[in-house]
């Protein structure tokens, strides 16, 4: 998906520098054990369905929107997970960004997966005891997700 226009109208005022940005994350889950994820065309590396939100967009509703425009399932977000600051980060034309991730669990309702769109090379139901390779975080957001604790995790000034 190319870059939304609001991101490109800020990046004619602010060039490359530093973007905060709202990110959104979701650990989709069926019944049968299975979380749904994505190959990011980026860097062909397996993660949890992310995206950014619109201005004036609610979260969990942009969630939603994320994951059927990459995936074409349908979901809906049964609670939030975690709310964390992400590390600066800068894509290979300059820009610098850094996220604040809202992270939910979803549930998904609808839909087979599949590559919906150009930011992922392959989309599909992975067995909870059998992950691919994935980042460290999203393991974390996976384990958060299951856990039956209903509050969402955040660091503290304790850490």
């Amino acid at each position: 998906m190319p870059t939304p226009k609001f991101i490109l109208e800020l990046r004619q005022k602010i060039g490359n520098d530093l973007l905060w940005l709202t990110g959104i994350s979701g650990v989709v889950l069926n019944d049968r054990d299975e979380v749904l994820l994505v190959r990011r065309a980026d860097n062909g590396r397996w993660s949890l369905v992310a995206g950014i939100l619109e201005p004036g967009e609610q979260p969990a509703v942009g969630l939603v929107r994320e994951i059927q425009e990459e995936t074409a399932v349908e979901a809906v977000a049964e609670r939030l997970v975690s709310v964390e600051s992400l590390p600066p980060s800068s894509y290979p034309n300059g820009d610098q960004v850094q996220f604040l991730d809202l992270c939910f669990r979803c549930r998904a309702v609808a839909g087979e997966p599949r590559v919906n769109d150009d930011e992922s090379l392959d989309v599909r139901w992975w067995p909870l005891n059998d992950l691919p390779d994935l980042p460290a975080r999203d393991r974390i957001c996976i384990e958060n997700a299951l856990s039956p604790g209903p509050a969402p995790v955040f660091v503290t000034a304790e850490g």
